[in-house]
């Protein structure tokens, strides 16, 4: 017996396939060739991703931004329904839409999924998702890991991860700086949870209220597993589009913390903003979490994005353009607030007034 027959047989026997992986291999190389821009390089296989950068050449003075992040605890629902080809949205959305709002051009992306086991037909599932939402951030996928890890992961446990490139033209770097007195606050819709919070939503709706993933909700119109699987709306062609095509001062990615508190991320000391919560309805899951876990607005708001998935600031004379822009990508957008001079505490964001119904 040769010396790597031997060590493929004992990597098998500690419960790590070899054979499972290749085949993986296989079965994703469709999704990722869809994943494709001219810059990319090579295909799966090489040690390293490449990416042509000569076109960074017709920039003044490019910035690289980056961004990585995950999905949580999310994957749970997902590997509960047995349902993998969905989670590459909310991969790709959470790390591409932190890039655009700054302006940056998202220009390739690389993934990591970890498991228990490798089961080919389901890791490719997976990459499936991560491709086709890279297709509509307009990033290539150019390079990913697959780590098979018995004994740390259950056999059909996985987590996923990602990371993402982009640049921006010094010149339009949107951020705090260029904020102004009297900007309006531009809220977009999510598409509902998105990729945070689920920690709570399990906690309430799966642990605490005992509801089975199957279980038919009227107000969310069907199973509530389907509610919560939802992927996480990608923001990045429009919101790219938004900055080029009207004087969008900063935006603010709505993730981990809520509304408010990533607002502030993008707010100058010398100014706060004022939300009004009358301005729009959240879907009803959110509504749904608030009741059934007797949650408190501050929580919940500081937990999850509440309806709005992404928010522009800009002069009140381009809010009618912009909504229309977004309108075309299919994104419901509307003013939710104003910008003015801090009279408390600085950079400050401010929820007030009630949703409608709540």
């Amino acid at each position: 017996m040769s010396d790597s027959t031997s060590a493929g047989n004992a990597y098998a026997e500690a419960g790590v396939s070899i054979e499972a992986a290749d085949k993986a291999i296989e079965l994703m190389k469709v999704w990722v060739e869809k994943a494709k821009r001219p810059e990319m390089i090579g295909g799966l296989g090489g040690f390293a991703g490449l990416f042509d950068a000569s076109a960074l050449t017709a920039y003044k003075r490019p910035l690289l931004a980056t961004s990585t992040d995950g999905v949580g605890t999310k994957v749970a629902i997902a590997q509960a329904m047995d349902v993998h080809d969905t989670i590459g949205y909310d991969l790709v959305g959470m790390v591409v839409d932190d890039l655009v709002v700054c302006g940056a051009e998202p220009l390739f992306m690389t993934d990591y999924i970890a498991t228990g086991r490798v089961v080919p037909e389901r890791i490719a599932a997976i990459v499936k998702g991560i491709a086709e939402a890279c297709v509509e951030a307009g990033c290539a996928l150019v390079g990913g890991e697959t780590a098979e890890h018995p004994g740390l992961l259950a056999p059909d446990e996985y987590d996923v991860a990602g990371a993402t490139t982009g640049v921006v033209e010094a010149d339009d770097l949107l951020g705090p700086a260029r904020v102004r007195p009297d900007d309006v606050v531009l809220a977009m819709a999510s598409s509902g949870l998105h990729s945070n919070g689920y920690s709570l939503v399990r906690h309430v709706l799966l642990n605490t209220a005992q509801w089975e993933l199957d279980r038919h909700v009227d107000e969310l119109g069907g199973p509530l597993g389907e509610t919560l699987l939802t992927p996480t709306r990608i923001y990045a062609k429009a919101c790219l589009d938004l900055a080029r095509s009207t004087t969008v001062h900063a935006m603010s990615h709505v993730t981990g913390g809520g509304l408010a508190a990533n607002l502030e991320r993008v707010m100058p000391e010398e100014l706060s903003a004022t939300i009004e919560r009358g301005t729009w309805t959240p879907e009803p899951v959110f509504d749904l979490v608030r009741r059934v876990g007797d949650v408190s607005q501050p929580d919940l708001e500081a937990t999850l994005n509440c309806g709005v998935g992404m928010v522009a600031l800009l002069p009140a004379d381009q809010v009618d353009a912009a909504v229309a822009l977004l309108a075309g990508y299919g994104i419901h957008a509307w003013p939710a607030g104003r910008v003015a001079p801090a009279t408390g505490r600085p950079g400050a964001v401010e929820l007030v007034g009630q949703h409608p119904g709540w």
